[in-house]
């Protein structure tokens, strides 16, 4: 498996019952299933300070910051599953997306997210499904050099849209999440060709 897909999946979401880290894991699955190696982030591993740049000039990138450079670097894809808070994205995930894409020393600008692959996806106890929070994302993604796929889902009414193992009552939802990571895995896998 040397060749496969190397995808980062992401939540911005840190609650444990998270409705955006189930679907997330849905998706992952989806991603491995097709022959991706998928890790996932856990944002409470990384305590970062809210972007600041006179932080930034006096101290340089915070050590958390570097270690999250480091995981973004080893990936070449992101699966992305975003909360939607006030019609927007979460300040965590836009937190870690503005540390993120600063120059380490010697690096290049967006070295962390130029040429990458995003899928993205969303769930929300409203009728919605998060999907305005990924309109959201996938203008900054795109402003940064991510390639972001067409193909998105979010879930509408996530309370009570899961089974108690995680998966989806609806099989046609389950599959509609599955299937980003799938894409996202095969889209990775033809561009590496």
């Amino acid at each position: 498996m040397t060749n496969a897909a190397r995808i980062l999946a992401i939540s911005g979401s840190n609650r444990a019952e998270s409705f955006n880290r189930k679907v997330l894991a849905i998706a992952a699955h989806g991603a491995s299933k097709a022959g991706a190696q998928v890790t996932v982030l856990d944002l409470r591993e990384y305590a970062l300070p809210l972007y600041d740049q006179d932080l930034e000039a006096k101290e340089g990138l915070p050590a958390p910051v570097l270690a999250l450079k480091k995981i973004f670097a080893d990936h070449q894809a992101l699966l992305i599953a975003s909360p939607e808070y006030n019609s927007s994205i979460t300040p965590l995930l836009k937190n870690v997306i503005d540390w993120v894409s600063r120059s380490a020393p010697g690096e290049g600008g967006l070295a962390s997210f130029k040429g990458k692959v995003a899928g993205i996806v969303s769930a929300s106890p409203g009728a919605l499904g998060g999907l305005r929070s990924l309109t959201q994302l996938r203008v900054i993604l795109g402003n940064i050099g991510v390639l972001v796929l067409t193909e998105q889902a979010a879930l509408p009414k996530a309370g009570e849209a899961f089974n108690a193992d995680g998966t989806l009552v609806d099989p046609k939802k389950q599959e509609s999440f599955e299937a980003i990571g799938n894409k996202l895995a095969e889209t990775v896998t033809k561009l590496a060709a």
